[in-house]
Parts: C-alpha cells; sequence; structure tokens
C-alpha cells in the first residue's frame, strides 16, 4: 500500500491564489445566467440592496439583487414568495463566498395563484363577482375606450376587428403599461376615464392585454384595481390574456372575454348579420304593407259599394222599381183586375155590394158592374147555392 505522494508533487497555493482558482475554475465551467426555480427567504434592505436566500426546501444559496439592478425590476419579492430567477455566480476571492447575483426574476406560478386567491377571498364577501351586479353591454356603442399598451398586437387586432365588424362606433385608445408593477397607473386611467365618461361619451370601457405567462398577468390580481373595475360608472369588458387565463380583474368586471379581440366581438354588432336582419325586416315589413294595402283595398272597395248604392240615380232607380212593383201589386188587387178576368159586382139600389142574396128580395131592382159597363136589372128570384146553410 503506498503512502502520500511527496509534498514536492503537489500544487501549491496561498490563500487568495486558492480562492481565485476556484473563482476562475467556476467562470470556465459554469453557464454565464442561469435560471432558478426557488423560493425567497429572509429578504433584506441593506444600503439599497436587496439580500435573500434561495432555497426549495431542501438546499439554499445567498442572493443579492444590487441596488441598480432593483430599481429596474417589475417585481420585489416578499418572504415565501415563489420566484424564477435569472442569475449569475458571484465568488469573492477575499472569502471564498459564493452569491447568486440576480439580474432580474418574476413570480413563479404557485405565487401568483397564491395572490389570486388572498384577494378573491377577500373581495368575493363583498359581493363584488356577483352576477347580478354586472350590468349589460349596450346595444349600440357611440364609443369605446381601449386601455392596452401601445403599440401591440393586442390593439392591432381589436382595431382591425373593430373596422370589420361595425366601424360606426368610435375608439378611444387610452395608452397604459401592462408589465411590471404598473397596477396604479392603470387604475389612474381607468379613474380618469370614469370621471370623463359623460363628457367622452363613453358606452363601455374595454382593458385588454395580449398573450403572455399567468405570471405576466398578476398585476391585474390587484385589490386596489378591482374596487376601481367596479366603481367605473360605464361597463367595463376585460380581454386579458388567452381563454384559461382568469383574474381578478376578469372576476369583477361587467363581461369577461377570452382575449382582447373577443372583448371587441361582445361589444360590437356584426354589420353582416345586421344587414342579413335588416333584409329579413324589411321582406317582412313589405308583406305586412301589401296585406295592409289589400285589407284597405276591400275596405274602400265596400265604401265604393255603399256610396254607388246611395247615389241618387241609384235611389230613384230603386225607388223607381219599389213603385212598379207596388203599381202591378195595386192592379193585381184592383177590382177592375177582376173584372176583367170575368167577375162582376152586384150592387142593390142604393149602390151597396152585394155579397149574400139574402140582402134582396125577389123585384128588388140591382147593378151588375162588368168590365166595360153597368147592367140594370130586377132580381126575379133567389136561387141558394148547395153550400148555403139556410137552403
Amino acid at each position: 500500500m503506498s503512502g502520500p505522494p511527496p509534498h514536492g508533487t503537489l500544487p501549491r497555493y496561498g490563500v487568495a491564489q486558492l480562492n481565485e482558482a476556484i473563482g476562475s475554475l467556476l467562470e470556465r465551467g459554469f453557464a454565464p445566467r442561469f435560471l432558478v426555480d426557488a423560493t425567497v427567504g429572509r429578504p433584506q434592505l441593506k444600503k439599497g440592496h436587496l439580500w435573500l436566500t434561495l432555497t426549495d426546501g431542501q438546499a439554499s444559496i445567498p442572493a443579492v439583487i444590487w441596488a441598480s439592478q432593483l430599481q429596474k425590476l417589475s417585481f420585489i419579492p416578499e418572504e415565501g414568495d415563489g420566484v424564477v430567477v435569472v442569475g449569475r455566480l458571484n465568488f469573492w476571492a477575499a472569502q471564498a463566498r459564493l452569491t447568486v447575483q440576480i439580474l432580474d426574476l418574476r413570480p413563479s406560478l404557485t405565487a401568483v395563484l397564491r395572490q389570486f386567491e388572498q384577494v378573491r377571498s377577500l373581495l368575493a364577501p363583498e359581493g363584488l363577482f356577483d352576477p347580478e351586479r354586472r350590468r349589460p353591454l349596450p346595444l349600440w356603442p357611440r364609443r369605446i375606450a381601449l386601455l392596452t399598451s401601445v403599440p401591440s398586437s393586442a390593439l392591432a387586432d381589436m382595431l382591425r376587428t373593430a373596422r370589420e365588424r361595425w366601424p360606426a362606433t368610435s375608439l378611444l385608445v387610452v395608452p397604459i403599461p401592462v408589465q411590471g408593477p404598473v397596477e396604479g397607473k392603470i387604475r389612474s386611467a381607468v379613474e380618469r376615464l370614469g370621471e370623463r365618461a359623460r363628457e367622452l361619451e363613453l358606452d363601455a370601457i374595454v382593458l385588454a392585454r395580449g398573450g403572455g405567462s399567468r405570471e405576466d398577468l398578476a398585476v391585474f390580481d390587484g385589490e386596489a384595481l378591482a374596487r376601481c373595475l367596479a366603481a367605473c360608472p360605464v361597463p367595463v369588458v376585460c380581454g386579458l390574456g388567452h381563454e384559461d387565463d382568469t383574474t381578478i380583474a376578469d372576476l369583477v368586471a361587467d363581461y369577461r372575454a377570452a382575449t382582447p379581440t373577443a372583448a371587441l366581438v361582445a361589444l360590437l354588432p356584426d354589420r353582416q348579420a345586421e344587414r342579413m336582419a335588416l333584409s329579413q325586416h324589411r321582406r317582412h315589413l313589405g308583406q305586412l304593407l301589401n296585406l295592409r294595402l289589400q285589407a284597405e283595398r276591400q275596405h274602400l272597395a265596400r265604401h265604393r259599394q255603399r256610396l254607388e248604392a246611395l247615389h241618387p240615380s241609384q235611389l230613384l232607380r230603386h225607388q223607381r222599381q219599389w213603385l212598379q212593383q207596388q203599381r202591378a201589386l195595386l192592379r193585381a188587387l184592383s177590382p177592375r183586375h177582376l173584372l176583367e178576368r170575368g167577375f162582376a159586382l152586384v150592387r142593390d139600389g142604393q149602390g151597396n155590394l152585394l155579397r149574400t142574396i139574402n140582402a134582396v128580395t125577389g123585384g128588388d131592382p140591382i147593378t151588375v158592374e162588368l168590365a166595360d159597363g153597368l147592367l140594370a136589372a130586377q132580381v126575379l128570384q133567389r136561387l141558394p147555392s148547395s153550400a148555403d146553410p139556410q137552403a
């Protein structure tokens, strides 16, 4: 069994040289930048620098955010926050101390969802998410305010959708930041629009942001922004992120759209569909008008017939016909007509019409009236008919 190598064959360092060699080895063998998923522990602000510990529950490593970089960050971590860090290794040769220098960081999905649940549990008992408090969207909006980043693909999509669907609606574009700790700026923009809504003739406000991770949407989970949206005097439509992303602003808005484009689709009528509907209404009104005209023509025809019937010439004609009928009736009932048919009228000497043979006796003078004259006669004998009861 061989012993340790002679001291003359081992590399020899001073402390500073050893630390420098370690540092050089780390620089050559480790990536200049890397990502770390961790939880923040013991954050402390010292002389403008933020010192903290990154841990995953099994191991930990110290980290620092220099003051110059801290001012540029959109998210300042707190104790227990889950974060995704962009960093690089810092090795201080004087103390052989290894630290992660944080170049950028953002909250992890776990931290974002925890904040979301905290705000939701705070606002839900107040009824801010109740469907009953949501206002209906305007049917024919005159002007809509679009709050989004400028320029952006979300804005371009919304403007194109508005032109295609309903160009009659005026769009007021209000640039806002949508990345980082900008909740206060977004809230201020919403409040200013709410105060001037009547002056600007606003019918609705659209709060929009294009794609991005759920962590990027954490700015829309703030309690103050939620209360501001709930107090807005006009309906608010949120089109944030993608269909699967839900923020506190989505829950408190009057309408939640899956995307910025969907927000404009929900607010604006479809001019093609409206044109078809107008054509159908036009046909329906034409049918109703034709039916009404037909009914009025029939009504006028009845009145015309009635007026024609009441015309003096028609009345005279009807009167002549009536008189002719009466004349014919009188002629039919006239005794003269009976005489012409061969009947005769017999009167006694006083001119009374005889209706029975018992009204005269033998030898009485009588007068017989025929169609062409009178006969003077005398009763010679009464001869009862077989139907006479005195026969």
